[in-house]
């Protein structure tokens, strides 16, 4: 078998992990929605690291790794683990007012966050065709806000706060990976959420059903599975090949909305997501032009 022919097979299964990830996310947002009109979104949110946690702890010791996950830079894990703990509590906050395609929409700013903070906080240089990206991937997401308009809904600001998380969180997972393993950062990532909204639980805490606890446990699931899910398909495949493949997730969210909690999306949110995804398409291939160049250079 030619290399370029196992090449092609590695990056087909990377990418059909890749989109069952983002399908395990879909899930997970949409029980989280689903959860919310019964329990407190920081319980969901509990849930959601909690069993989490339950299901690493398993699968390292599954993998007789456990013994092994050490944190070499413990306070940069702590932070991470916060800002997605943060992005979670929000996100689930925004779920309990917002359809699912309007903060899946919103969540697809995400690059366009990363690309203007990683230059004061990563001392990354961003020319102007990038900038430019990132100004019109805004506008996309004040079409889908629509801030002083009637149609204004204040959690579509909250989604908001959980892009921004997100990046700050994408950005320090970019610092982890120099230090720790894919498995540590995955332990580190369920016990810091875990931690974080225990304190919480006492005063929130609605003791669930039969049915409650098994969709908490899902949330858990969905979360650890998608998560071990991307890292594989990054094993498997060049980030360059499976990036355009995570905005299934907004089809998948638009079908969800619709068939569980009978929601489309208005015309407002459409055009905004479509100019936030253009946008984060061609940020991301601007990227990968501008570190091949540098690379021919060097």
């Amino acid at each position: 078998m030619s290399l370029a022919v196992t090449e092609s097979a590695s990056h087909i299964r990377g990418i059909t992990l890749m989109a069952s990830a983002y399908m395990l996310f879909s899930g997970l947002d949409a029980t989280a929605k689903y959860l919310g009109a019964s329990y407190p979104f920081a319980q969901v949110a509990f849930a959601r690291y909690a069993f989490a946690l339950i299901f690493a702890v398993g699968y390292l010791l599954w993998m007789d790794a456990l013994a092994h996950v050490r944190a070499r830079n413990l306070k940069l894990q702590i932070i991470r683990g916060l800002l997605l703990a943060g992005s979670t509590v929000c996100n689930f906050l925004a779920l309990r007012y917002l359809q699912l395609a309007e903060t899946a929409s919103i969540a697809f700013s995400n690059p366009l966050w990363v690309c203007a903070l990683s230059v004061p906080l990563l001392g990354e240089k961003v020319g102007p065709r990038r900038w430019m990206a990132v100004l019109v991937g805004f506008i996309g997401v004040l079409i889908i806000v629509r801030p002083g308009m009637s149609g204004f809904q204040p959690a579509a600001l909250i989604s908001v706060t959980s892009a921004l998380f997100t990046a700050l969180y994408q950005l320090a997972t970019r610092k982890i990976a120099a230090y720790d393993s894919a498995l540590t950062t995955m332990f580190y990532t369920a016990a810091v959420g875990t931690a974080a909204l225990l304190p919480a639980m006492p005063t929130v805490w609605v003791m669930p059903d039969l049915a409650g606890w098994l969709l908490m446990m899902l949330v858990g699931a969905f979360g650890a599975v998608g998560h071990q899910l991307l890292i594989v398909a990054h094993r498997l495949a060049p980030a360059a090949v499976l990036a355009p493949f995570s905005y299934s997730q907004i089809v998948m969210m638009v079908l969800i909305g619709y068939v569980v909690f009978g929601d489309l999306p208005d015309l407002w949110t459409v055009a905004g997501g479509a100019t936030v995804i253009a946008s984060g398409i061609y940020l991301f291939y601007r990227e990968r032009q501008v570190k091949a160049t540098r690379g021919a250079q060097h």
